[in-house]
């Protein structure tokens, strides 16, 4: 899944000890001032407010949409089986920000554009092989910000995740206010999330017993799934479930079907996205002999999410919500 996920100016961006914040509230308004921010770990200077933004895939895309960051933007590279963007929140800033690319950025895209900051994330756009990475980036003269569900731990050469993953919505969401001086707009923003949250937290019976969720995202062989450092991790913890693969210090990986089976879920959350659609999906999880004594197979009970709502977004409230009114009504 991650596949699809991220004119050289004088905007590099540098490793630095220290930085300095921007407290501008309109994004048109602050435009020399240096901004210092913590990013994957790592304290980097952007010199100037970015005004050529590209981003890759949709949440990330989304991220700079509800800040009301169109204006800032050069353009959006994002497959096209995303399901219907016409009755999103954020359909202005589709209509408006041009989309460079259906598949993944690439350096001419960026080039192209003019770009002056790269917004992206490892398997959401940046990737070692084709040498699409900050770095790579960094010698052209353009900055990059890196998506923090996406940053790389170093348990292995591409693990991924240090930190739960509404920490790393609320962190980009407070790093983006910063840099692009719209500090109340994130913070609002934040706060409303985390009050939709709680809201469907406080509707969770008291004193029952959690259903276990497996994610299943793709795979036949073997399953692509998310382990704790991915938003499904907190999607379904917070909708009132328990991600039976909370022990996977990883995002997004792949495991072995015996891992479900040995866990037996009560409910499988599908992520519908790309060629195999989720009604494929649900019939191949119901057929899968394997399978056959799982609950949530034996039981039917398999609910759909889309892949914005289980990557790091701003649609990852309302989809706690839509997963907590299913956890409540159906499994008993």
């Amino acid at each position: 899944m991650r596949k699809f996920l991220a004119a050289a100016l004088c905007l590099a961006a540098t490793v630095t000890a220290t930085g300095c914040g921007a407290s501008v509230e309109s994004s048109g308004d602050a435009k020399s001032s240096s901004v210092g921010l913590t990013n994957c770990g790592r304290k980097v200077t952007y010199d100037k407010v970015p005004e050529r933004v590209v981003t890759n895939d949709v949440g990330i895309t989304e991220l700079m949409f509800a800040l009301g960051l169109e204006d800032r933007m050069a353009g959006f590279a994002m497959p096209d089986d995303k399901g219907d963007l016409s009755g999103v929140p954020w359909k202005d800033g589709y209509d408006k920000v041009k989309w460079l690319s259906k598949d993944q950025l690439t350096k001419e895209n960026v080039l192209d554009a003019r770009a002056d900051l790269v917004f992206a994330g490892w398997n959401y756009g940046f990737r070692d092989d084709g040498g699409f990475t900050p770095e790579a980036l960094k010698k052209l003269g353009i900055p990059s910000y890196i998506l923090t569900e996406s940053c790389r731990n170093g348990r292995t050469k591409t693990s991924r995740g240090l930190m739960p993953p509404l920490d790393a919505l609320y962190t980009d969401l407070t790093n983006l206010g910063k840099l692009f001086g719209v500090e109340k707009r994130a913070a609002t923003l934040i706060a409303d999330f985390k009050k939709q949250i709680a809201d469907v937290r406080a509707k969770a019976p008291e004193g029952a017993e959690r259903p276990k969720v497996f994610l299943y995202d793709s795979g036949q062989d073997q399953p692509f799934t998310s382990g704790r450092y991915a938003a499904p991790e907190q999607i379904i913890s917070e909708a009132g479930g328990v991600n039976v693969m909370h022990d996977v210090a990883d995002s997004w990986t792949t495991i072995g079907w015996e891992s479900v089976v040995e866990r037996d879920p009560d409910v499988i959350v599908i992520c519908n996205y790309g060629d195999v659609s989720a009604e494929q999906k649900k019939k191949f999880l119901l057929s899968y002999a394997p399978l056959r004594n799982v609950s949530a197979v034996k039981h039917r009970r398999i609910f759909v999410l889309d892949y914005v709502d289980l990557v790091e977004s701003p649609r990852n409230p309302a989809a706690i919500a839509r997963l907590g009114a299913y956890l409540r009504t159906t499994v008993g």
